[in-house]
């Protein structure tokens, strides 16, 4: 597995890691840890490192699932997790607490779970717009001296929220939704990253799957599946992003490899400070994914790809509305 550095002189990890939400929550299905293993423990097998999770993913179970898999393997996994977000009671609104008190809070519990002494990088999950982010980040830091955490990461931050964090204490990483069809992060994001030294981790860099090319219906999705209310998914919006798939999928035939490869080498083409975590809960998709290091796109054929699925091409938000307010603050 090849290797990227999260900005100049950050951390080396692998340049395809494991986005690990997928095992315990959203996408439909009973959570289920010897498979989560088996696919965490494949991941290493194959050279990748960096192996994202958060809180609120379960809630609280994926850290935990994380954590066991990694036990007996902890120095040969870089591990990220996220604090700051969950949901009102009733489930409609997001809520976001990146108050200093939440900050330690959190890691202690992480800790516990994770069942580490440590965790590599620390995501603030969503901007708190009632706290500084100069007060979250200042205590974060306060972390890194404690020795708790070794690297500070934002997630889904505004450019000016990120230079302002970056100036109380070194922000190693930024994580927001990035792939072929959610390409906001060109407007002004990527620069700033790079302007700055700081790394990309783009997350779902397979549409949530729908690059991929193997959900052909509403249908292929489990009843309680989240990416059902994914106005990306839904009604008209859904045939029109099949298409786009389809074009992408013929160019990946010419190529010879997989729909999910071409996208995930397109990401990877967009900058050497990029590092996209997809995930899966199988192995043969974890495989997949992983060769897609070896894809080396050229410039012809990033232009048939930009040709047919241009930036602002795919159909509907990328996310409902109760989580939009949350997004690039």
């Amino acid at each position: 597995m090849k290797t990227r550095t999260l900005g100049p002189s950050g951390p080396e990890v692998s340049a395809i890691g494991l986005g690990c939400m997928g095992m315990a929550a959203f996408y439909g299905q009973p959570s289920d840890e010897a498979q989560a293993t088996e696919v965490i423990h494949r991941a290493l097998d194959l050279g990748i490192t960096f192996f994202d999770t958060a809180e609120m993913y379960g809630p609280h179970t994926n850290e935990i699932q994380v954590g066991k898999a990694l036990a007996d393997r902890r120095d040969r996994a870089f591990v990220a997790t996220k604090f700051g977000i969950g949901y009102n009671a009733e489930r409609t609104a997001l809520t976001v607490d990146g108050s200093p008190a939440n900050v330690r809070r959190a890691i202690e519990g992480s800790l516990k779970r994770l069942g580490m002494d440590h965790v590599d990088l620390y995501y603030l999950h969503r901007v708190d717009p009632n706290t500084p982010i100069e007060e979250t980040v200042g205590a974060m830091a306060e972390l890194v001296t404690e020795g708790k955490v070794r690297f500070l990461g934002l997630s889904e931050a505004a450019p000016e929220t990120l230079r302002r964090g970056h100036a109380v204490h070194p922000i190693t990483a930024l994580q927001t939704e990035y792939s072929l069809w959610s390409r906001e992060p060109e407007e002004e994001l990527l620069a700033t990253c790079e302007e700055l030294g700081i790394g990309f981790v783009p997350y779902s860099p397979l549409g949530r799957g729908f690059l991929s090319g193997e959900i052909g219906s509403i249908d292929d999705l489990a009843a309680d599946d989240f990416r059902r209310s994914n106005p990306r998914f839904m009604g008209e919006n859904f045939q029109k992003n099949i298409d786009l798939v389809h074009a992408v999928a013929g160019i990946a035939a010419d190529k010879g490899v997989t729909a999910a490869q071409l996208a995930l080498a397109w990401v990877l083409a967009q900058g050497p400070h990029l590092a996209p975590i997809p995930g899966t809960r199988r192995v043969r998709t974890l495989e997949e994914n992983a060769a897609a290091a070896d894809v080396d796109l050229t410039a012809e054929e990033l232009a048939r790809i930009e040709a047919v699925f241009p930036r602002g091409a795919a159909s509907g938000h990328r996310y409902a509305e109760a989580a939009r307010a949350a997004l690039n603050r």
